[in-house]
């Protein structure tokens, strides 16, 4: 820390067990944990959030750049930041060993999980070990690590514990439980897609995810119910007709609902597809169905987290809504409700500017996906080197079906002239295809296929189904 000064009058946890975890391939490292017992046995979870705020000051230059550019940006092969590289991955990222400044989210729970008490301070921290998931992973799975001793890896399991608890609260409150893993594109040394990966979404990311929803949640129910308006993230149910059109998008999969205009019923419906083959294409379906996910200064609430009040505070690094909601925590720790309140009208155009460059950023990233793997299927046909993929069908229409490959998480169609060169019939009753001789195909039925062509600018890809070759040109 260039200044050590700016150490003074805060809260000193240098010498406390506090750790990161983060994927791999993480370029900045903005939240910790830690976790302690109170005098009366009860968890006091700690969330330690990169002071942001301290480095980019009210009107200046940094915060108008934050400002204009919303959030950071995830490109496949690389990141534009919202702040320079000197903070996000210098200053402000909480690397082990090193001083760093925080602002602290303190949360007590007893033993059922329930919160009972919250408090919040500016702080100092030393990030005593840097874990990527998979390390956490194996420390939650009562695997002893190198990095830690067997004191730390307890305090390890006892966050997810306890994680596994918040968890549990959520989804009987009704939240909904869309998580897929994680498709994450490879790149070789020049950039080009060599693959995708599906990383797990298990224990290791619920813990990270339950303390970050904690910490959030807290924050917006402290200042929220104190009078203090903020940008809150609010994600509103869906509406009536959206449900009635999933509802018939659904029965064509051959899926059934029940009244899931009930968020109760709605997440048990979720947890009973988990094995469905078509899990992936129905979870893209509903979240489809859902009202998007915005920053609002007027109303709070979030429908999907089964949360009454809820705003970002854990990423001020790569978000300006969390930025905003710092400085307001600051104020509002050092003068009350009255100094933390900001003028309407400020809330308003900051909560638009943020929205629609959230939006901006998710569709950059999207484009940046699907652009790698329609270079990769093109290289394919342009090597004349196919590969051969395991598919499944998600829908049928009289000219042919459609297809999902989860391998590389993309979809195309199989031309119905492809399929077999008897007379192929679409059956309205089923929704499925069919030929003389007992051929047949069905939504989720399985087939083997390899790219025929792509089409990028209209984002269109045609599949052919794999037949016996002789001389088969497969890499794998």
């Amino acid at each position: 820390m260039k200044n050590s000064s700016s150490a003074e009058k805060r809260l000193d946890l240098r010498k406390k067990f506090i750790f990161t975890c983060d994927p791999v391939t993480a370029r900045d490292y903005d939240d910790a944990l830690s976790l302690e017992t109170d005098r009366k046995g009860n968890r006091v979870l700690g969330v330690h959030i990169a002071d942001v705020s301290h480095f980019v000051k009210p009107g200046s230059p940094l915060d108008r750049r934050a400002y204009e550019r919303g959030t950071s940006v995830y490109y496949v092969d690389h990141v534009e930041p919202m702040l320079p590289e000197e903070l996000s991955n210098g200053e402000c990222s909480l690397l082990p060993g090193v001083d760093r400044l925080t602002f602290s989210v303190f949360m007590t729970f007893d033993k059922n999980g329930v919160m009972i008490h919250r408090s919040f301070a500016k702080s100092v921290i030393r990030s005593k070990v840097r874990f990527a998931y998979e390390e956490v992973m194996s420390v939650i799975a009562g695997r002893q690590s190198p990095k830690i001793g067997k004191r730390e890896a307890k305090v390890i399991r006892e966050i997810s514990a306890l994680a596994q608890q918040l968890r549990a609260a959520r989804f009987a409150a009704g939240a909904l439980d869309l998580e897929t893993p994680d498709a994450e594109v490879q790149l070789d040394e020049s950039g080009f897609m060599t693959g995708i990966v599906r990383r797990p979404y298990d224990e290791s990311h619920q813990m990270i995810e339950e303390c970050m929803v904690a910490a959030n949640e807290a924050v917006a129910t402290e200042l929220w119910t104190h009078g203090v308006k903020i940008l809150a993230r609010l994600h509103e149910s869906p509406d009536d007709e959206k449900l009635l059109m999933l509802r018939a998008e659904l029965r064509g999969l051959g899926v059934k609902m029940g009244n899931i205009a009930n968020p109760k019923v709605f997440s048990q419906f979720l947890k009973s597809i988990k094995t469905h083959p078509l899990y992936d294409t129905i979870s893209v379906m509903i979240l489809r169905s859902m009202k998007k996910a915005v920053y609002d200064s007027a109303r709070i609430g979030h429908f999907g987290l089964a949360k009454k009040y809820y705003a970002h505070f854990t990423s001020p690094i790569r978000r300006y809504p969390d930025l905003t909601l710092h400085r307001q925590l600051a104020d509002y720790l050092t003068g009350g409700a009255k100094k933390a309140k900001r003028p309407p009208k400020l809330l308003a155009r900051w909560a638009q500017q943020s929205s629609e460059k959230e939006i901006e950023a998710q569709e950059a990233e999207r484009e940046s996906v699907e652009e790698k793997k329609y270079e990769f299927l093109e290289e394919q046909l342009s090597s004349r080197c196919v590969i051969d993929y395991d598919a499944i069908v998600s829908k049928c229409m009289p000219f042919g079906c459609f297809v999902e490959i989860p391998e590389i998480a993309v979809s195309g169609l199989v031309h119905v002239s492809l399929l077999s060169h008897k007379f192929v019939r679409y059956n309205e009753s089923d929704g499925s295809l069919s030929a003389p001789g007992g051929e047949s195909w069905h939504i989720g039925d399985k087939l083997r296929v390899h790219v025929a062509s792509v089409d990028f600018r209209n984002r269109r890809l045609d599949f052919v189904p794999v037949i016996e070759r002789k001389n088969p040109r497969r890499r794998r």
